[in-house]
């Protein structure tokens, strides 16, 4: 096996550094990042049989990966229902969605960590028949191990921004090393095909996005239900999944939201809810009354601010507030988040100017004129009243924006992985 230099190193300091495997998984299970009943899963000692037959592997990252990963394996197990799966995430809040969301011909299993140990017990344990990794998260020992077993690969979904693009242009070897482990790479943007066309120098196929066909988990109706009974009539807006340095922009805006509309309610929902308590602090300082969702609490009339410091309650804000800035958008360096579950649930979106992660799918939204965007606490304060006011963004526009966007991502997806499983690794995909 002849590695590039960098990969060579990565190697080596990965086998050096496995003796502190299970110490740095025990570290992290009491900051309640890992989960302490299910380690050995992370050290590539699965915890359940293998299923007879063939296994498709699908690995994701987080939970908008798992989302994509998920509508996959409905549709892959709709027309072949002889096929059984695994999907690896690496979060505790995607496998508690997985758990939920899979059907019954899936199981989900904890990404082994990369060192050598655990990925070739995970790989000589599943035995896949192939292997599909979701978006950007390329692990270069589970790559490597994988493509050295003569398993097909498939890199679905690919999405990098020009920071990631410009990463990997620093170590070109070893990215065509990784990338040309896959057998076939679906692009979900027109800047990742041709940035991983000018590193690879290989053809790779624009399949389109695949999260804009994710269908998002839709809300407890009877939690919904208590929380819009809860609020009745008054104003109400979120921020979704903010993050440092953005939460004293939203405040500003909503202080001055509140000076036409005192009985707004501001819906506030950090992207790592584990900062509740920070967020709070900041809260309190700046004079507001608010309510936490971690504390069971539901706002009074009173209450000018929700903490939604919770996990997995997305969609319950989403279809309460009915409008939404999606964060990560009003300072450089986050890219944004993906506005779909927003729309799909029903919510008008707003957007910083800073969606580098997302410029495709924003560009169709602004062409639709499907999105509102803002840069200041006072322009974020006049786009809610242009809403409010019913002169902001249709829903109607929203949808067909989603529709020119998505480009038939699934059915491009599941023909190349049909292809490759029936016909294995060098199978001849249709670009």
């Amino acid at each position: 096996m002849n590695l590039p230099p960098a990969l060579t190193a990565y190697r080596l300091l990965m086998r050096c550094a496995a003796p502190l495997a299970v110490p740095l998984l025990i570290q992290r299970a009491r900051a309640g990042k890992e989960d302490r009943e299910r380690r050995n899963e992370r050290l590539g000692r699965p915890t359940f049989p293998r299923p007879p037959g063939r296994l498709v592997w699908l690995h994701g990252a987080s939970v908008g990966e798992s989302l994509v990963l998920a509508s996959l394996v409905t549709e892959f197990a709709a027309t072949h229902p002889e096929l059984r799966f695994l999907v690896t995430t690496g979060t505790m809040t995607s496998a508690r969605l997985m758990a939920k969301r899979l059907p019954p011909v899936a199981r989900h299993q904890y990404l082994p960590i990369d060192t050598l140990s655990a990925v070739t017990g995970f790989l000589d344990y599943w035995k896949p028949d192939l292997a599909v990794f979701a978006e950007s998260e390329l692990w270069p020992n589970l790559v490597i191990e994988t493509a050295q077993r003569g398993i097909p690969m498939a890199l679905v979904n690919a999405r990098m921004n020009d920071r990631s693009l410009a990463n990997w242009h620093k170590r070109p070897d070893s990215a065509r090393y990784l990338l040309g482990c896959f057998d076939w790479i679906g692009a979900a943007d027109s800047r990742t095909r041709d940035g991983l066309e000018n590193l690879t120098g290989q053809a790779v196929t624009l399949a389109g996005n695949l999260k804009l066909e994710a269908r998002a988990e839709a809300p407890d109706p009877q939690a919904l239900s208590q929380i819009r009974k809860q609020i009745g009539d008054r104003p109400v807006w979120l921020a979704a999944s903010t993050h440092p340095g953005e939460e004293a922009i939203i405040l500003y805006a909503h202080a001055l939201t509140l000076k036409a509309h005192p009985d707004a309610l501001l819906i506030l929902a950090p992207r790592h809810p584990e900062r509740g308590e920070d967020v709070a602090r900041l809260i309190d300082k700046q004079g507001f009354r608010f309510a936490r969702r971690s504390a069971g609490e539901l706002p009074s009339a009173g209450q000018q601010i929700w903490l939604a410091d919770t996990l997995g309650e997305m969609p319950l804000w989403y279809g309460a507030a009915r409008l939404a800035l999606i964060a990560g958008s009003l300072l450089p360096d986050i890219g944004g988040h993906n506005p779909i579950e927003a729309s799909q649930a029903g919510a008008v979106v707003l957007s910083g100017e800073h969606t580098a992660s997302f410029d495709d799918l924003y560009a169709v939204y602004r062409q639709h004129k499907a999105v509102i965007t803002v840069s200041s606490a006072a322009t974020i304060a006049a786009a809610l009243e242009q809403v409010w006011s019913h002169r902001g963004p249709s829903l109607k526009a929203a949808k067909a924006a989603i529709i020119e966007a998505s480009g038939g991502a699934m059915a491009t997806s599941l023909a190349a992985l049909e292809t490759l499983l029936e016909h294995g690794k060098g199978a001849e995909i249709a670009p």
